[in-house]
């Protein structure tokens, strides 16, 4: 009679077990794994979020001056009016083209590979969205400190408070920016199509350059519904210290309202991704 070594049966027995999950322990987990992997280049490459400050800069290099004479060549408060506005704009431009990393990685076969990985789908957008806080944050710094040395009143408690209010706005933003992506993922010249067609209205219409409340009753209306409006006002009143200031909680809800709105339509689209 035939007999079974025990070399025989222990591979057998393994087959008749369950077999472990591979998956990582949990939403979180996979978060900061996908956060990680995306701040891998800024590590490698610093400088690149640097050079990204060239056009904020230019603006309130070349910009300022005009807004300085308009003003009386008031310097001080032009740039504590001035520079919370660029401190939105760099947020804005910086998360707004956010996309096209993914458009890119979606052409050369990359994000594939992480859609089989063992990653929450959810995971694979929020940890993408987390990752623009970094850069937001340091590049808003970096505008605050050039800023100093010509007369802006820097208000440190007013600086923190402001950069967490444009990391929840960045987070959302930049969500909306991976959204259009996975929309336009065998057209990337639709994407930037829609990038330029919407980036510069919602800039002007902010009132991030210039005033609004002399501009015709239409421009009026259209920043009234613009999130970007009440951003920054926010800032102004933040980056001055008036905590107390009606604005300030305009432009939290219009930043939580952006960011809920571009997680939820960003982790539906990477969950329909395939």
């Amino acid at each position: 009679m035939n007999t079974i070594s025990p070399a025989t049966a222990a591979p057998a027995a393994a087959i008749d077990r369950p077999v472990a999950s591979a998956r990582p322990t949990g939403f979180v987990h996979d978060t900061l794994t996908v956060f990680a992997r995306e701040s891998r280049p800024l590590v490698r490459d610093p400088f690149s979020v640097v050079f990204s400050l060239v056009q904020p800069l230019v603006f309130l290099g070349l910009f300022g001056p005009l807004l300085v004479g308009a003003a009386g060549g008031d310097v001080a408060g032009t740039l504590q009016w001035f520079v919370p506005g660029i401190l939105v704009m760099v947020a804005l431009f910086g998360t707004a083209s956010t996309g096209s990393n993914l458009l890119y990685e979606m052409q050369t076969g990359s994000h594939e590979r992480t859609l089989v990985a063992p990653l929450s789908r959810s995971a694979l957008l929020i940890g993408r969205a987390l990752k623009e806080v970094v850069p937001l944050v340091i590049q808003g710094t970096i505008v605050v400190l050039v800023a100093v040395p010509f007369g802006f009143r820097l208000d440190v408690a007013g600086l923190v408070a402001g950069l967490l209010v444009l990391a929840v706005f960045g987070i959302g933003f930049g969500a909306l920016s991976y959204t259009l992506a996975l929309a336009c993922r065998n057209r990337d010249w639709m994407f930037w199509m829609v990038h330029q067609t919407l980036l510069f209205p919602l800039m002007i219409l902010s009132g991030m350059l210039l005033p609004l409340e002399d501009g015709p009753g239409w421009m009026q209306v259209a920043a009234a519904i613009n999130p970007l409006s009440y951003l920054v006002g926010a800032e102004r009143a933040l980056l001055a210290g008036d905590f107390g200031a009606p604005a300030v909680l305009g432009g939290i809800l219009a930043a939580v309202a952006t960011c809920a709105v571009g997680v939820f339509a960003g982790v539906r689209a990477m969950r329909r991704a395939s």
